[in-house]
This record gives C-alpha cells, sequence and structure tokens, in this order.
C-alpha cells in the first residue's frame, strides 16, 4: 500500500548541515511577537506576511517549508542541555472534508506504517518518523479535573511547550488552547537522553511539509529559554490568520478559517553544549591501562559520589591534596577520594602501575585502596571511608572524648602490625616514610592505619 504523503511538523534533535553556520550572535533566549524583525533562515515555500505572520506551507502539493533560528546557541562552560520554549501555531486545510494533515508530532492522519495511535495526536519522535511516545491531543482543565480534547486541524490557535530537563533527561510537552496559560499536567513526558543525540552546532526552528493531502501551517508568535523557562506571550499582540473563504460541497455554507498553524515541533538543539558536557567529565584514557580496567573509577561516578567535590564533603587537606567523603550511588559503598596532582619526573605509567600494586595489598590495619582515576593533570585516588577520621583529632580536638590507655595500646599495635605486614610480610617492601598521628585513620574499632601515597 503506498504512503500517504503528509505535512510535518516536528522536533527533530538534528545535526544541521544545510544551512551556513554563523556564531556572531549568542543569545540566551529570544521571543517573537509576529516575524518581521526576526533572525530566521527561510527555506523552501516558507514566508513572512506583513504583518509579522510566519507560514510555512500553502495549497501546493510536494513542498517543503522551515525557518530556523539564523544563529546556532553557543554555550558556556556552565550551560547545561535543559531549554524551554513555547509557539503558537494554527494549521487548517484546503475547506474539503476528505483532506488532511500528518505531522510527526501534531498529527492529524493515522498511518500504520508509522504506528500512529489516531488521527488526532502529539508525538515525540528521536531520529525517526516512529513516535517514541504519542497521546491524543488534549489539554489537562484544573477547572474541571480532566483531559479535555482539541481538534488539531480545527484552524483554531494552539499553544504548544515543550521542556527539557537534562538532570531527569525528560522532554515534558504540553497543548492548550492559545489564549490559556500553561495547564499544570503536561500532555507528554517522555525519557530522552539529549546527550546521546547532540553531536554539533544545532539550530531551533520549523519544519513543514506537503504530499498528495496540503494544508496551511502558520506559526504566530515563538519564545525560547535555555536558562530557565520560556516568556509568556501576549496574545493580543500575536499577527492575525488570514480568513479564507471557501466552499464546502453543501452550497451556502461558508468553510472555516484556515489558520492554524504549522507546529512543528522543534528542530532544536543546542549544539555546542554537547561538546561543554563530555569536557565536564573529560577523562585521560590511554592504551596502556587497559590492564588495569578494573581498579579505574570513572571521573562522572566519583563527581557524582562527592557530589562535585564540594567542600562540605571535604574531610581534610596535606601536601599530598584533598581528600573527600563520597557515596557510590550503584552500591552506596562509602568512599574517600584524594585528589592528586602528580608533578614528579616519573611516568604516568610507571605512576599507576605502582598505585595498582599496592592495591593488592590486603591486611586489616591498612586501608584498603581500591582504585584510581585520571584526568587532565589529577590523579584521584579512592579508598575505603573510614567513619571516625583520624587519629589526631582524638589526641587534639576538645570536642571529641578521650581514649583509655588500652585503646591506645590497641591503636599502636595495629600501627605496628600494619608496618610489619608493610616492611617484612608482603611481596615487596614498602616503606610508608610518613608515619605520624593524622595519617592513622580510625575505622569503628578504632584500629586502621591509613596510608599515604
Amino acid at each position: 500500500m503506498a504512503t500517504v504523503l503528509r505535512s510535518l511538523c516536528f522536533l527533530i534533535i538534528l545535526r544541521v548541515s544545510n544551512i551556513p553556520l554563523a556564531f556572531s550572535q549568542d543569545e540566551n533566549q529570544f521571543i517573537y511577537h509576529g516575524f518581521n524583525q526576526a533572525n530566521l533562515h527561510l527555506g523552501g515555500i516558507a514566508e513572512i506576511h506583513p504583518n509579522g505572520l510566519l507560514q510555512l506551507t500553502n495549497l501546493s502539493k510536494q513542498q517543503v517549508g522551515s525557518a530556523f533560528h539564523r544563529f546556532p546557541l553557543n554555550f558556556n562552560t556552565t550551560s547545561s542541555l535543559s531549554f524551554s520554549t513555547a509557539f503558537v501555531f494554527a494549521m487548517s486545510n484546503n475547506g474539503l472534508d476528505g483532506n488532511r494533515i500528518l505531522a510527526i508530532e501534531l498529527d492529524s492522519v493515522k498511518n500504520p506504517e508509522f504506528e500512529d495511535i489516531d488521527d488526532n495526536h502529539v508525538g515525540v519522535d528521536v531520529n525517526g518518523l516512529k513516535s517514541n511516545q504519542s497521546a491524543p491531543a488534549t489539554y489537562f482543565s484544573d477547572k474541571e479535573g480532566r483531559n479535555i480534547s482539541l481538534e488539531l486541524i480545527s484552524g483554531n490557535p494552539m499553544q504548544l511547550w515543550i521542556d527539557y530537563d537534562e538532570a531527569e533527561k525528560l522532554v515534558n510537552v504540553t497543548l492548550a488552547p492559545a489564549r490559556m496559560s500553561k495547564p499544570n499536567r503536561p500532555l507528554l513526558s517522555t525519557p530522552v537522553d539529549l546527550s546521546q543525540i547532540i553531536l554539533g552546532p544545532m539550530y531551533v526552528g520549523f519544519t513543514s511539509a506537503t504530499g498528495t493531502l496540503v494544508s496551511y501551517h502558520y506559526i504566530l508568535g515563538w519564545s525560547f529559554n535555555r536558562s530557565g523557562q520560556a516568556q509568556s506571550f501576549d496574545v493580543s499582540s500575536l499577527p492575525r490568520l488570514p480568513l479564507r473563504m471557501e466552499r464546502k460541497e453543501k452550497p451556502g455554507v461558508m468553510t472555516i478559517i484556515s489558520l492554524i498553524a504549522a507546529a512543528v515541533m522543534l528542530v532544536t538543539l543546542i549544539g555546542a553544549a554537547y561538546i561543554i558536557r563530555r569536557k565536564k567529565y573529560e577523562e585521560i584514557r590511554e592504551d596502556w591501562e587497559m590492564e588495569y580496567g578494573p581498579h579505574r573509577f570513572s571521573y562522572k561516578n566519583l563527581y557524582k559520589a562527592t557530589k562535585g567535590f564540594k567542600d562540605e564533603q571535604l574531610l581534610g587537606a596535606g601536601g599530598f591534596g584533598k581528600v573527600y567523603r563520597g557515596v557510590i550511588s550503584s552500591s552506596n559503598l562509602q568512599i574517600a577520594v584524594k585528589k592528586v596532582s602528580h608533578d614528579s619526573k616519573q611516568g604516568m605509567k610507571e605512576f599507576v602501575a605502582e598505585i595498582i600494586s599496592l592495591g593488592r595489598l590486603r591486611h586489616r590495619n591498612l586501608v584498603q585502596l581500591l582504585g584510581y582515576c585520571r584526568r587532565r593533570g589529577e590523579l584521584l585516588l579512592v579508598y575505603d571511608y573510614m567513619p571516625n577520621g583520624s587519629l589526631d583529632k582524638f589526641l587534639y580536638s576538645n570536642g571529641r572524648p578521650s581514649l583509655d590507655w588500652l585503646t591506645r595500646f590497641r591503636i599502636i599495635r595495629g600501627v605496628a602490625s600494619g608496618l610489619l605486614y608493610l616492611h617484612e610480610e608482603w611481596e615487596q617492601v614498602v616503606l610508608h616514610r610518613d608515619i605520624k598521628a593524622s595519617n592513622v585513620l580510625l575505622d569503628t574499632e578504632l584500629l586502621n592505619l591509613g596510608i599515604e601515597i
């Protein structure tokens, strides 16, 4: 069976290569009540009316119209992939009962080939024509406490909100009549990880097409913000839709206003953001490290475990670097992470080899070295967490209870036992060379010795 050609109004996450790159502007947000002064790149049959109305398609068959924000949205080191956008659209057919439009996001044709749920729905598509998630076109009424249906092809202006939360990796899509405020409940909440999709400089905008079935697609206003909620529209300032009087099959009956909008779900992207986000967790990996794979932690996991190495997680600092407390969420394992600056003349490969070798030490009076991570000029060492801290805090802090002589003797014996293991009982001789109270770390039994590497 031949595929019904459709008008497309969809959100795409796509690297744009056929639009000339321009990096002369960097806008965190914008709002257009009409598009006469808008920084748009128009393609295909798209045009802007004298009153500022953006028209993407008309009654021509097999045509494409698009409108993209002219400048890609660049980000600084604090940027994320989160964004919020809203637009007012209208879409209508040419007045014939048998004519319908199909869009990826705002879809008025049920096409079995793309597994559409019905002929009047909203869908979220990622890298394809099949929707990851879709729902009938409705909006939630707080007053009535239920969803109320909307007919996408009615020609009445409607507003669509799209919000992406990078932390939750969730796209929320909300639909409502144009003059209504944003409903409290979204129509769709779809899990999407944009970091797996964003590949480079990206543009935001709209695209639409006609096939054997034709329709008008209009955009009345557009608001976008990558650092907060998109600004609300002043509906009275939006351009008016053209009135198109066309006869239906019944004489004397005036056809509908050919409004509505084309509503594309946004060709979004925030291109540079992906690169910036990758650099945030960037690590150094070399071929020789393959043999140490089980002992290497990812920087991303350590960053999250220590809550971004915040001061509130700081356990202490010394000549070798700062030590942070952390919790690996996947296993609920408590760890201590030491950030070490490696500035010796010894090669990094040999240095890591020694660390991994020390990681094989097994003694009840030695703090276990679990592994390491390398990032730029830093080396991060991961240890078991000692909940009672260091011995010096018990000896010299007024806030801690004093240690009785039996406990002190047990600690001294534990230190001696650990040193004996290092000096004589392990396969290699290891000299600690920095035994002091601040390097004796105490577990719940007040016994263990911590090693500085």
